[in-house]
Order: C-alpha cells, then sequence, then structure tokens
C-alpha cells in the first residue's frame, strides 16, 4: 500500500485531451515517486490499462471504487475541468461523490491541477467549496481558478501550477509519428500544414462554422494545406466534417484513430493550429506551433493569457478574413512566436511538475 494511488478524472471516454491530461500526469508521477502503483477510474477500464500501464476500475461500479482508495493512500482528483456544472450538476456531483468516499474512507485527497469551474448554481458552488476545504492539498492550473474557489469560500492555501500537458517536453517528440500519418493522408509535412480543432457547441447552430469555413478557404487559396485533427472521437469529427462540407477548397480530415503521443506528434509537424479544443492548442505551445485560440468556454482564453497570446474570438464573434488574417499574420511570425513560447515553457514546465511533487511528499510522510 506504501506507494499506491488512486486518479480520478474524465478517462477512458476516447477524449484525447483528457488522455493527454492522464499521459502526462502518469509521467510526472513515475519521476517524482519510482515505483508508484497507480489506479485509474475508467469509463474503459481495459483501454486505460493497456494503454497506460496500470491497474484501472469501472468508475461508474462505486462498489469497486470505494475497494480501490481503501487500498490506496491517497486520492488525486483530476486533472481536467472537472469540478463545473456547465455540463450538468450530475457531473460535478460524481467528482465531489468519490472526493467524498476518500474523505470518509479517511484517505487524503490532492487537487491535481484543477481547472475549476464554470459552476454555476448555488448547489454546486456550496458543494465545490465545502468539499474542497477539506483536501489535504490543492492545486489549480490558473489563477482564475484560484479566484473562483476563493469566490467559493475557500480561505484554505491553493496553490497555481499549470496544466500537466505543459509538463511535457518537445525533445521527447519522435517528429516522424505524425510526419507519416500526414503523409498517410497525401499530406507533405513542412508544405505550411494548417491544423484544425473544432468541437461541437450546445444549443442552434450559427453562423460560426460558415465563417471558420470560410477563413480557411482563404487559408487553402493562399497555398496552406488545411488539415481537421478531431480530438474527441466521435463528436470532433462530425464537427469536422460538418465544417469540411461548407468549404470549397481541398482539405483533409485525419480520421484514424490516434493515441496521444501519434497526435503530438501530428501537432508538431504543423506550421499553425486553429483550435477550440484547450489541449490541442496546448499541444501546440508546447510543440513551438503558433496556437490561434477560438474562445468556446473561459479555460481557453485563460491559457492563451497565460502564454502572452491573443484569442481570436469567441465562436459568435468569427469573420472570414478577420481569422484569416490573423492566421496568415501568426504563420509569417511563427519563428517569433516560437521564441515567445519557448521562454514561458520552461516556467510552465517547472509548475506542472509541482502537483507530483506534492504527491511524493505526502507518500513520504
Amino acid at each position: 500500500m506504501k506507494n499506491k494511488v488512486v486518479i480520478s478524472g474524465y478517462y477512458g471516454f476516447n477524449n484525447l485531451g483528457d488522455e493527454a491530461v492522464l499521459y502526462s500526469m502518469l509521467q510526472s508521477l513515475r519521476r517524482a515517486v519510482p515505483g508508484i502503483e497507480i489506479t485509474v477510474l475508467s469509463n474503459d477500464p481495459p483501454a486505460t490499462a493497456r494503454e497506460y500501464g496500470v491497474t484501472a476500475v469501472d468508475r461508474w461500479n462505486m462498489r469497486a471504487v470505494a475497494g480501490a482508495i481503501r487500498r490506496s493512500r491517497l486520492l488525486i482528483s483530476g486533472g481536467g475541468s472537472l469540478l463545473q456544472d456547465v455540463t450538468g450538476l450530475q457531473s460535478l456531483l460524481y467528482y465531489l461523490g468519490i472526493i467524498w468516499t476518500a474523505r470518509l474512507l479517511r484517505r487524503p485527497v490532492v487537487y491535481y491541477a484543477q481547472g475549476i469551474g464554470p459552476v454555476n448554481t448555488g448547489t454546486g458552488r456550496r458543494l465545490t467549496g465545502l468539499t474542497t476545504r477539506g483536501a489535504r492539498a490543492v492545486t489549480v492550473r490558473d489563477g482564475e481558478s484560484a479566484r473562483d474557489l476563493e469566490y467559493m469560500g475557500v480561505r484554505r492555501a491553493v496553490e497555481v501550477v499549470a496544466d500537466p500537458v505543459l509538463g511535457l517536453h518537445p525533445d521527447d517528440l519522435d517528429l516522424t509519428i505524425g510526419a507519416n500519418v500526414l503523409k498517410r493522408h497525401g499530406v507533405t509535412p513542412g508544405k505550411c500544414v494548417v491544423g484544425v480543432s473544432v468541437r461541437p457547441l450546445p444549443g442552434p447552430a450559427t453562423a460560426w462554422e460558415a465563417e471558420l469555413a470560410g477563413a480557411l478557404d482563404l487559408l487553402a487559396r493562399a497555398g496552406r494545406t488545411v488539415v481537421f485533427v478531431p480530438m474527441h472521437r466521435p463528436a470532433d469529427l462530425i464537427t469536422s466534417r460538418e465544417i469540411a462540407s461548407l468549404m470549397k477548397e481541398p482539405h483533409v480530415i485525419i480520421g484514424e484513430k490516434l493515441n496521444v503521443p501519434q497526435m503530438l506528434s501530428l501537432v508538431a509537424n504543423l506550421d499553425l493550429l486553429v483550435g477550440m479544443r484547450l489541449h490541442a492548442l496546448i499541444f501546440a505551445a508546447v510543440s513551438g506551433v503558433p496556437p490561434l485560440g477560438i474562445v468556446y468556454d473561459p479555460k481557453v482564453e485563460r491559457f492563451l493569457r497565460r502564454i502572452d497570446l491573443t484569442p481570436a474570438g469567441t465562436p459568435d464573434q468569427l469573420k472570414a478574413e478577420g481569422l484569416a488574417e490573423m492566421a496568415a499574420l501568426y504563420i509569417s511570425e511563427r519563428e517569433q512566436l516560437r521564441d515567445q513560447m519557448a521562454r514561458r515553457a520552461g516556467e510552465l514546465r517547472t509548475a506542472a511538475e509541482r502537483p507530483a511533487e506534492i504527491v511524493r511528499e505526502l507518500l513520504v510522510d
């Protein structure tokens, strides 16, 4: 039991962003605590166990979850945007319930680079504040998350770190993996490739899809190769196809299912990433590829501001010509932007490793 931990998060759902969070956390924890034994609560335990070399249990089987926590030294809650109720109060209650299970079993809880909010319901805010006050250690991925917790009445120490994926190092990437994926889809790396990461939005359709398609057409006419890179299957693949159907110029959709190292390598072969998904933008920044973000959620703007970049706007603010001009500017200034991101990378990489150090300190205690 000495070095056994349980990780609770949004894992096993075919979302490459969250899988990248887990992938990065495992690397950091294994560096910080050699011999650590990790159990992950997953929607697809066999796939998670096979992919990452961990023990995995069904996140919906509360008897199995409680048993795993009982056999561990502590519970890690995170990373990602777990404590929010935009996707429904039930989701928030699930993650808070896992934390309370650990509390009832007298196991310490560590918030690992959590992205807090939005929590819009009064019930959600009260329960999040109450639950967080009892955690052994609380780390959040940005200052806004710390302020959100303070607004919920959390007056305890909260440490601002960085998203776990920012702990990855570009020197560890094998660029040939992503280059081969592009080649299989008829794309020549190095010929000004613009990646596009989109996601579905709730509510009725608006004009943003047509404006984005128009901007991508303008980039394609200027000689850029447009490549859609779906992060969450099948939802993002469907949205990619819908936007691609509005385009008049040639484009490519990466239809094959990729794992985290493959997608990281693919993004590293791009010249620009136009994205909505937070972790697609983080993949780009880690790889030295300029990320041009579309803000569908506050977490996207929070990240871009942290690396000193300006977002393209919200989906409803998009205009084809303006987005294409901004993309062209980012491409022309990509070397300067790469240097700018590299200067921030070391600081953020150190911050991303901090939660694993806290786990090590608690296990040694």
